[in-house]
């Protein structure tokens, strides 16, 4: 007998279930609010949502926020980082149990492999890497490795030299930080910045990140630095109970020219999330993490940040 048979029971997810969804979330060691419903499914129309309950011995014990593509379920790509959400009762038998058992249920599905985001240990309220052991077990093959680059909040790492002469630069200029509910300034920047640069648009359009912010106003808050009434740089902010998630970070030529970023950080490190654990400046990579642009991430480490992986298996079925 597999492990799994019998204990396991496998339910797909359907929106008659969002107020158990969200409510495990709510409880669970690992889960934050970008597992909610009402963040997953903004974008909906771009994922074929194929997420699952999991039972086990007629209980529920966790979720799979995942979608389906083709013959592959992944865990999930309209998310940084996915996985298992886990009750404290999971245990690494029962997670054991579960992993046996989705393996079997999507096989007999058709599906042919899993790719698979665990939640970066920063975000747990608890101990929860009980799937990495699973991964281990099930010879899953690590596919990308993305570097994030965090600073621990209680004690961080001074700023280096430039990051501390921006910072002077921003104080003489009179700058002044203060939070705002209105993105679209910033949204401006943001995005004259990534056409620019890049060639490319911010994963979220402006309309989509005033709705979420508006059905998340406590986790998604904006931090502006300005000069008079000019906005000249921002940083949105994603806000769970241990790390706050620096989103998106930009500034205008103005802004960088007068240590507005730096300003910023600063502020939001030394002085407003004291009490978080974790400032997590987000990756710094490209190809799978197979590129590393160094000139994003030296900006980063000289904020104090330092290596936490964003991980990426694949499980063949």
């Amino acid at each position: 007998m597999d492990r799994g048979e019998g204990l396991i029971e496998i339910v797909k997810y359907s929106p008659e279930n969002k107020r158990l969804w969200d409510d495990f979330v709510e409880g669970s060691k690992n889960g934050t609010f970008l597992f909610k419903r009402d963040y997953m499914d903004y974008h909906s129309d771009r994922f074929q949502d194929n997420s699952f309950l999991i039972y086990r011995k007629g209980k529920l014990y966790c979720l799979l926020p995942a979608n389906i593509k083709e013959d592959v379920l992944y865990s999930h790509q309209g998310l940084t980082y996915g996985g298992v959400v886990m009750s404290d009762k999971c245990t690494a038998e029962g997670i054991l149990d579960v992993f046996s058992s989705l393996r079997n249920y999507l096989s007999n599905r058709g599906v042919k492999k899993i790719i698979y985001k665990p939640v970066p240990y920063i975000y747990s309220s608890r101990p929860s890497q009980e799937d990495l052991y699973a991964l281990f077990r099930l010879n899953a093959n690590l596919i990308i490795r993305n570097i994030s680059s965090t600073i621990n909040i209680s004690s961080p790492l001074k700023f280096i030299k430039d990051r501390r002469a921006a910072l002077r630069k921003g104080i003489a200029a009179g700058l002044l930080v203060e939070e705002s509910d209105n993105l679209a300034p910033f949204w401006r920047i943001l995005e004259d910045n990534l056409a620019g640069k890049y060639g490319a648009t911010p994963v979220h359009s402006l309309s989509e990140m005033e709705n979420l912010k508006a059905k998340f106003p406590g986790n998604i808050r904006l931090y502006l630095a300005k000069k008079e009434e000019n906005v000249l740089g921002g940083i949105l902010c994603y806000i769970t109970e241990n790390v706050v998630h620096a989103q998106y970070i930009s500034a205008s030529l103005e802004g960088k020219e007068c240590g507005a970023i730096d300003l910023l950080m600063d502020f939001l490190i030394h002085e407003k999330f004291t009490e978080r654990n974790y400032f997590d400046l987000g990756t710094s990579n490209e190809d799978g993490g197979r590129y590393l642009n160094e000139t994003l991430i030296y900006q980063k480490e000289g904020f104090g940040g330092r290596a936490v992986c964003y991980d990426t298996y694949e499980i063949p079925l």
